[in-house]
């Protein structure tokens, strides 16, 4: 729908949607388009290769867009959880915190997280995607976009395609636009100062024994634990595939295309730069084209 209608959206958008959702801003067509082009074979990959039986595979760039993908979302949703559980949340600060008389904390308290799995929960409920897409649903004779809301799902809202663009597009953050903040202990200034103040005998400050660093998870492991699928798993024999290179240079990349016979769904264009770098290096290996 996106792909389809987002040109139109653009055209309409300071006659239809100016009004009520203000200013058209660049970062929407930017974080779009990146959006449409993830996972197209056209803007590189990594190739991939098991070293025990020798299968190759192609593994598509994703757009790691924020706030908007869908799929990109959930995996940087992971991560944060797990950093949160991991590294903010450790045993010290919140012993440290608890202990004082007057915490300055004021708190909805009714959902109380007794474990890292809660707190991971319901800190994951605070950045969650804007919509969900099992709600979801398309009226191609309509014209129309389903979203079923409410506790029970019952409840349905019609909107013609353009309105659930406007709609879904005007939360798309700013670049560095703060969407969690942190404040005290678990703010980002402090955590530096602990870091910096190593020996500190601040009775407030964590030393770095006390609040190990959590080593970044891999992509990978994003990966499989959204959507319970490893991506480094070989097909033929079960075992563990490596990246052995990343692949970006227009020409080499549709060459791939071309023998392989990929096709991507949605399909665009690269933008015009790649099409010169193409046709200068075709026009080199005497090649020419229609």
């Amino acid at each position: 729908m996106v792909f389809h209608y987002f040109d139109q959206f653009l055209a309409e958008y300071e006659s239809h949607f100016e009004k009520n959702y203000g200013f058209f801003r660049p970062i929407i067509k930017e974080v779009v388009d990146r959006y449409l082009d993830c996972g197209n074979p056209r803007c590189g990959f990594a190739r991939i290769r098991c070293p025990d039986c020798g299968e190759e595979r192609l593994l598509m760039f994703s757009c790691r867009t924020r706030g908007f993908c869908p799929s990109c979302h959930s995996k940087r949703l992971e991560e944060w959880g797990e950093w949160m559980r991991e590294e903010l949340i450790s045993e010290a600060i919140v012993e440290k915190i608890m202990g004082w008389r007057h915490s300055g904390f004021s708190v909805h308290s009714q959902v109380r997280a007794k474990t890292r799995e809660e707190a991971e929960r319901v800190g994951k409920y605070m950045i969650r995607p804007l919509l969900s897409l099992e709600r979801l649903s398309f009226s191609e004779k309509e014209g129309k976009v389903c979203y079923r809301y409410g506790e029970s799902a019952e409840e349905v809202e019609r909107m013609d395609y353009l309105e659930f663009i406007a709609r879904v597009t005007s939360h798309i953050p700013e670049k560095g636009q703060v969407m969690v903040r942190y404040f005290d202990l678990y703010a980002n200034a402090h955590r530096g100062k602990v870091r910096k103040s190593e020996g500190s005998e601040h009775k407030f400050l964590i030393t770095e024994e006390e609040c190990p660093r959590i080593p970044c998870r891999g992509w990978s492991e994003m990966i499989r634990k959204v959507y319970e699928v490893d991506p480094l798993l070989c097909p033929r024999c079960g075992g563990q595939m490596r990246i052995t290179a990343f692949l970006t240079d227009y020409t080499v990349v549709d060459r791939i295309i071309n023998h392989l016979k990929l096709t991507f769904v949605a399909d665009r264009l690269p933008p015009q730069i790649a099409f010169q770098e193409l046709l200068m290096a075709a026009e080199a290996d005497g090649e020419y084209f229609s």
